[in-house]
């Protein structure tokens, strides 16, 4: 069951320009589809395996399948000619093994670049020094849509390390938007935020974010 109450206050929270994506990793299809048919439409998984299925079995109209976990460069195949969008490309060998794959295919795939915001080892992503790097050789991924950037704050109570992180992505965005990709239209999407601290990320510019057990309940 979803939590009916829950997405109401979610969605009167969110601005007009930032989208919620369900978290329906590890999470049944009738579940998905109860949140589907009470209108939502962006849904994100974190195994390759699990979602392939489900995208396989749950096609309906204007539902779009986002990729929030880490990816495994041997796992790529199952997902890439259906994710609306790929949110955690956490690496240049990955970015660069997604885009062969896609070219391989004769496709464009959406991306985020994994920023490295928290002060936690299990976090993964680009440091400051690795982004700038492929930002310099960007033009090497001819098969990939950079679209945005992505990170992960801090597990802890403490909204001011929070804060911090989530205003050090956007620094980070917008240093990009303003410079490298001010040209681009498609560079517009921030996702920071879960369930514990989406209106943090919210007030920091975030457009997309990923809330699960708000919506599904825990695991």
């Amino acid at each position: 069951m979803i939590n009916k109450k829950e997405i109401d206050i979610i969605l009167k929270n969110l601005p007009s320009e930032t989208k919620l994506v369900a978290v329906s990793k590890f999470k049944p299809n009738e579940s998905i589809l109860d949140a589907y048919n009470y209108g939502l439409r962006d849904f994100g998984e974190s195994r390759p395996q699990e979602l392939a299925k489900k995208m396989e079995e749950i096609t309906n109209e204007g539902i779009n399948w986002h990729f929030i976990g880490h990816l495994q460069t041997n796992k790529i195949k199952m997902i890439i000619d259906k994710v609306h969008l790929i949110h955690s490309i956490d690496s240049q060998k990955l970015l660069a093994a997604v885009n062969k794959e896609a070219a391989n295919r004769d496709i464009i795939v959406n991306c985020l670049l994994q920023i490295y915001i928290a002060k936690e080892e299990s976090k993964q992503g680009f440091s400051k020094g690795e982004l700038e790097q492929v930002v310099l050789n960007i033009g090497e991924y001819s098969n990939v849509r950079i679209c945005g950037l992505m990170g992960m704050a801090s597990f802890t109570s403490n909204k001011s390390i929070v804060a911090s992180e989530f205003s050090t992505l956007k620094e980070i965005f917008d240093t990009l938007k303003n410079g490298l990709f001010a040209n681009n239209s498609y560079f517009k999407e921030l996702s920071m935020g879960m369930s514990g601290d989406y209106l943090t990320a919210i007030e920091y510019g975030s457009t997309l974010v990923r809330i699960g057990s708000l919506i599904f309940g825990e695991r």
